[in-house]
């Protein structure tokens, strides 16, 4: 027999085994759970549960060879490749908040399930066969030889260290978004601080990645994948059940559609509702008057916030008054420009709140026409960043490298979408399933009766709560209005609002934490390996012997990965915001490198080196200019394109730079066109 076949037979014994394991797990749980088992204890069993299995495995996985650290030693079979790289791929992002987005945007939020699954079908046709067919082990080391320069080298060594900076811009934006995630998670599960939650599960990312390289992360993401599916699946199926009798979620999603739609209509002409949004309308004009009159507001509402903490200091009022007055001068804004940054961001969010919800199934919904074509093309703009992102993700196209053959690589991508859609079909579902709960259950009920998820998930980040409802008029019933959830919590809630048994809980966050850990694991790999690979080992120290290049390639991903928990321990966006950033960016600064690279001989090192920094310009400046978070507003957008969809102009600026620079400087030497008449050649 094989060695080939017998590899895969004990790979398939082994997750099989697990599998039943992991399945007797969460009975043992269920039947502890029904016994008397404190949820604090079955969060806790949870989270170390999986983190000692992930560790465990990266310990098993332990090498220091450097095929085996960088791709896995190129033996991984198709289908456990497309396991890995599924899980690799289904990040915080999809599992915790792109549900969360489709049951706040409705039909917008399609953009990314659209964009991201069509990245794959790029992935397949353009850039994966052709990058396992130069058999290396990094982006940069393709575009470096690729673009090598006419000397075979000096123009290659530029290339490479932009390709190193890309890999690790992108990279990083990206990894920040799954550490965000893992301490939302485990703060959540295990009742720790936020920052304490972020680095205990750091500690997992880290054992996988430090021991064994790529070789112990395919193994762990496969084991996580199962954990993804299983958790995933669950509570939807659950949903389905119990609101159309079928637990098929996509055949009960077509069935609900109606029935919420009908709930929308009623709920938008309710007396409750139009009270609700008339009062958020006059807080909006509130702050809009704020802003209109300063610097005079601002110095009339700090002497009125100081004269009521006096006020309360002298009439003795309670303790709680007064630390109340106390808090209310600390949070005042400390000068008319942080004033004015302050109440637009409030008189914002109250107009935004203000506004009837729009229909879910509606496309692009819009007061005319003109704003529904804005809408309309930036959900196309970004179904096309995230395309092209997903095409020119490193930590994505790495797993190029870890399949026996070219021909194994296309069957891999075939397999990675397969196990992608099984989730990507269940998240719309679960959308509708969810909001159709929530509209029919929660409101409309009293708030003496509200059910205990709601506190649960409101004290988690007590500066910033993920769920808000508050008696806004004062009626003692739940209006939608008054409900504010934030999207990011919404699949982690979802077996709380179903009425599910908390063990379901905690198996949905070690699927969110699988899903944050595998992405990280991935991401931190890649910019530790484009660091001790193509900068320490093709730059500074070619003669470095395979067992330092290992150690230095650790060391990098220990420091990388502590910067990014420390980054994400200052919640500098929610994930889908970040994640939406790293896609625009990499389409920007590698696709067309990339694309051209295989596909045009007269591409040459000069051209590559101009597309990337006008890409990355162009991206870097409209991001800049158009997103609140850096200091940028809407009235610097081209076209109304969100900061989102940045890279819908670094993209052309990116490849109109690279062609035009190509053709006006000398064509790429012989071994240049060796190279790619090798890659594009019939292959295996």
């Amino acid at each position: 027999m094989k060695p080939e076949r017998t590899f895969f037979q004990r790979l398939r014994r082994y997750y099989t085994l697990f599998t039943a394991g992991f399945a007797a797990f969460l009975l043992a749980l269920a039947v502890l759970e029904k016994e008397g088992m404190s949820r604090a204890w079955i969060g806790y069993l949870f989270m170390f549960a999986t983190i000692i299995l992930y560790a465990s495995i990266g310990v098993l996985s332990r090498t220091s060879n450097v095929l085996e650290y960088y791709v896995a030693g190129r033996r991984v079979p198709a289908v456990f490749n497309g396991m890995a790289t599924a899980a690799d791929w289904i990040s915080a992002a999809s599992f915790i908040s792109l549900a969360g987005g489709l049951y706040l945007h409705g039909f917008d939020g399609l953009a990314y399930i659209m964009g991201w699954t069509g990245g794959y079908v790029l992935v397949a046709l353009l850039i994966a066969p052709y990058l396992r067919k130069f058999s290396q082990y990094t982006i940069p080391d393709f575009l470096a030889e690729r673009y090598g320069g006419s000397d075979g080298g000096n123009g290659g060594r530029a290339v490479r260290i932009l390709a190193v900076a890309a890999t690790i811009i992108v990279s990083f934006t990206y990894v920040v978004a799954q550490i965000y995630a893992v301490g939302l998670i485990a703060s959540r599960f295990t009742g720790v601080d936020f920052s304490v939650g972020i680095f205990l599960g750091l500690a997992s990312i880290l054992v996988c990645s430090f021991l064994g390289g790529m070789r112990a992360i395919t193994w762990t993401q496969v084991a996580q994948y199962i954990i993804i599916l299983v958790a995933f699946l669950i509570p939807a199926m659950w949903l389905s059940a119990k609101h159309s009798g079928n637990p098929i979620p996509q055949v009960a999603y077509g069935k609900l559609l109606p029935r919420l739609s009908a709930r929308e209509a009623v709920l938008a002409n309710d007396a409750g509702e139009r009270e609700v949004r008339a009062i958020f309308r006059s807080r909006a004009d509130q702050y809009q008057q704020l802003l209109r009159t300063l610097p005079a507001s601002w110095d009339s509402g700090r002497l009125a916030v100081q004269r009521k903490l006096d006020v309360v200091k002298q009439h003795g009022a309670s303790l709680l008054d007064i630390r109340s007055a106390e808090r209310a001068v600390l949070a005042y804004p400390k000068n008319p420009d942080a004033a004015a940054r302050l109440w637009a961001e409030a008189g914002a969010q109250n107009l935004a709140r203000a506004e009837p919800v729009a229909p879910h199934a509606t496309p692009f919904p819009g007061a005319d026409r003109a704003q529904s074509d804005i809408k309309r093309n930036n959900f196309l703009a970004l179904v096309l960043c995230l395309m092209l992102g997903t095409a020119a993700l490193p930590h994505i196209l790495m797993r190029s490298y870890t399949t026996p053959s070219v021909h194994e690589t296309r069957v891999s991508v075939f397999w990675t979408l397969f196990f992608i859609l099984l989730i990507y079909l269940t998240i719309p579902a679960l959308a509708v399933l969810v909001k159709y709960d929530i509209y029919s259950a929660l409101v409309g009920s009293r708030y003496d009766q509200l059910p205990s998820w709601v506190s649960y998930w409101a004290n988690v980040d007590k500066l910033n709560p993920l769920i808000s409802i508050v008696d806004v008029n004062q009626d003692g019933i739940v209006q939608l209005a008054e409900i504010a959830i934030d999207g990011d919590v919404l699949v982690l809630a979802t077996p709380e609002i179903a009425g599910l048994p908390y063990v379901i809980s905690g198996l949905v966050a070690a699927g969110g934490l699988a899903t944050a850990l595998s992405t990280a694991d991935g991401l931190l790999l890649a910019i530790s390996n484009a660091l001790s690979h193509d900068v320490y080992y093709k730059l500074v120290d070619p003669a470095a012997s395979t067992q330092k290049r290992v150690t230095i390639s650790k060391l990098l991903l220990l420091a990388v990965a502590f910067i990014a928990a420390y980054a994400a321990s200052q919640k500098p966006a929610d994930i889908l915001s970040l994640v939406a950033a790293a896609f625009s960016l990499a389409a920007a600064m590698l696709f067309p490198a990339l694309v051209l690279g295989v596909f045009w001989k007269r591409a040459n090192h000069q051209g590559a080196i101009a597309g990337i920094v006008a890409g990355c310009a162009v991206c870097v400046y409209y991001m800049a200019h158009t997103n609140p978070v850096l200091g940028g507003s809407a009235a610097g957008q081209w076209f109304h394109i969100e900061a989102v969809s940045a890279g819908i102009f670094g993209v052309p600026a990116g490849l109109l730079t690279m062609v035009a620079v190509s053709l006006l400087t000398p064509a790429p030497a012989a071994r240049t066109r060796a190279l790619i008449a090798y890659v594009r050649a019939p292959q295996d």
